[in-house]
């Protein structure tokens, strides 16, 4: 299934989507919620509800205005070091570990809203990353099993402010600026894609400027490895969103010059078989106003 989490006249809903139309789940069940941890919490809930979505009233798609897929993730988990052009692009040896650092929630929006640039900088950075949101908790997750905690993927662009990236190892104030983390508007289930998200187109573009086009298959660590990872050493609940890195063509590495956004610009992020994350760039005083 294909799911859209919006804003219409009626509230905050949990919308099912096919093509340009979409079928409000939340007005068909009440325990649906306002967001994807109602239908992550009843995995059974999407197949009692499909004879109900097939008569039901639909809306148009660009008549609802995005949110966040889950609106309180318990745990952002992003991958720095994820494709190996990127790696070399960036000045990295490849590393044995995956490069690994989080996210708060004042950092990230939906797909839609404005991308932030910061007063203290112009190095406001694009990279488009496939997200994957957690269904299930667990622990010492195995590579075989993996799949299993998988609720579903989602789009995501770690806008980075890079000379603050840069600034010490850790990454984290360069990768936490408000609003500079935009996920979604559409995540898919595992059906609607291949095994693994794997195989997937990934692009990213101002207008007609591609400025990253990759795909997925051509991640290090791919989504079993991943999770398997990560909770080796925490455990992964319900909700939790994990970034898996961004492939070449970011605007720090671009040559001559790098390219950093501008406001004016909508910056798109694309992944085959999910969707387009857009994010119009705005300057900090002008979010202010």
């Amino acid at each position: 299934m294909k799911y859209l989490v919006g804003e219409t006249s009626e509230g905050t809903s949990v919308f099912a989507v096919n093509g340009e139309n979409a079928v409000n789940l939340t007005a068909l069940d009440s325990s649906v919620g306002a967001d994807l941890m109602g239908v992550i919490a009843q995995p059974d809930l999407a197949d009692s509800l499909s004879e109900k979505i097939g008569t039901a009233p639909t809306v148009p798609v660009d008549s609802i205005t995005p949110a966040l897929p889950v609106t309180a993730p318990g745990t952002i988990i992003c991958m720095g070091l994820n494709y190996t052009d990127h790696i070399k692009e960036g000045g990295y040896d490849i590393p044995e570990y995956p490069a690994l650092f989080m996210r708060g929630k004042n950092s990230i929006m939906a797909a839609g809203k404005p991308m932030v640039r910061p007063s203290c900088s112009e190095q406001l950075d694009y990279e488009a990353e496939l997200m994957l949101i957690v269904g299930k908790r667990g622990r010492h997750i195995s590579e075989a099993d993996a799949l299993d905690y998988v609720f579903g993927y989602t789009v995501f662009n770690d806008g980075s402010v890079r000379n603050y990236q840069r600034k010490t190892h850790q990454w984290t104030p360069g990768k936490n600026f408000d609003d500079t983390g935009a996920i979604g508007p559409f995540t898919v289930t595992p059906d609607e894609v291949p095994e693994g998200a794997a195989g997937l187109k990934i692009e990213s573009r101002v207008g007609s400027e591609i400025l990253q086009s990759s795909n997925t298959a051509n991640m290090i660590w791919d989504v079993r490895k991943v999770i398997a990872t990560i909770s080796e050493y925490t455990t992964l609940e319900p909700g939790d969103l994990i970034a898996l890195g961004t492939p070449p063509g970011v605007g720090h590495a671009k040559k001559p010059n790098p390219r950093w956004l501008k406001p004016g610009e909508t910056v798109e992020i694309e992944i085959e078989g999910i969707g387009i994350c857009a994010s119009p760039i705005i300057d900090e005083k002008a979010a202010a106003e």
